[in-house]
């Protein structure tokens, strides 16, 4: 815990730094261009410049250590992750489409992946100064403070993040009109979804296919407060070294059993 807390501080402040000096003065000024990038998502030149601020100070930190970011190709990805090792993995702009609206709802994110696992994750949201930290096996943080996921334990009554473009027609039909559970928000950045996941306020989280940039730090950040993370196979996303993953993440084993036998029967 101590050899990974030591990340915590200095990498921390990188994404303040970038949220105060890159991500909120575009934003307040609607200033950045945006293209389409060839999967359809949105891509602009924030999230350009963001990823290359922190490759370059990531790099000047710990030269030793390789990166993944969101805005890289594809291939490139694909070598970084073959390689194993050490790397970090980023995005620097999660909600992007938001961001360019303007909505007000979007976080930078970011791991340290070690071994196939993340051992290190930070989440911040510059919108409400809000810093989601944790490391592997010394819990998480909000600001500097504990927190944990909430002890609900029934789905009836439960509210959580579903992405319903992302599931197969069936799933997504079998979600939106069964009634499992009370109701269901979509954030449009992964990042605050899972941060907030772990800060008690949702219950679960359904998504059909999360980038490893989407998951790596929030998948962290919400295990250590106490949440359960598989695939819809019931098996963590980083049980090998893959670009994306199916996730199911709740508050309550309970939650996830039923959530999991659901999906599952579809």
């Amino acid at each position: 815990m101590a050899r990974y807390q030591m990340f915590s501080d200095p990498v921390s402040s990188l994404l303040k730094k970038a949220g105060e000096t890159i991500i909120m003065p575009a934003f307040r000024e609607h200033a950045s261009t945006r293209t389409i990038k060839k999967d359809g998502s949105v891509v602009t030149e924030t999230d350009l410049k963001c990823q290359q601020f922190l490759q370059d100070k990531l790099l000047a930190l710990h030269p030793d250590i390789a990166f993944l970011g969101e805005e890289m190709g594809q291939e490139e990805q694909s070598e970084c992750l073959s390689h194993g090792g050490r790397f970090w993995c980023v995005d620097p702009l999660d909600g992007t489409s938001n961001f360019t609206i303007p909505l007000p709802h979007f976080a930078s994110s970011l791991a340290l992946i070690e071994d196939g696992r993340p051992v290190f994750a930070c989440i911040h949201d510059p919108l409400l100064d809000e810093t989601f930290t944790a490391t592997s096996g010394g819990g998480a943080f909000l600001n500097g403070k504990p927190i944990h996921v909430s002890p609900h334990s029934l789905l009836a009554s439960a509210v959580g993040f579903i992405d319903f473009k992302r599931l197969e027609q069936e799933t997504a039909a079998m979600l939106a009109t069964k009634k499992l559970f009370r109701s269901q928000r979509n954030l449009g950045t992964c990042a605050l979804e899972w941060a907030w996941l772990a800060a008690g306020r949702a219950h679960f989280i359904i998504h059909g296919g999360e980038k490893i940039w989407d998951y790596s730090a929030g998948s962290l950040i919400a295990e250590e407060a106490g949440s359960v993370v598989t695939d819809f196979n019931g098996i963590h996303p980083f049980h090998i070294n893959q670009l994306s993953s199916s996730i199911i993440a709740t508050t309550h084993k309970k939650i996830h059993a039923q959530l999991l036998a659901t999906l599952q029967n579809v």
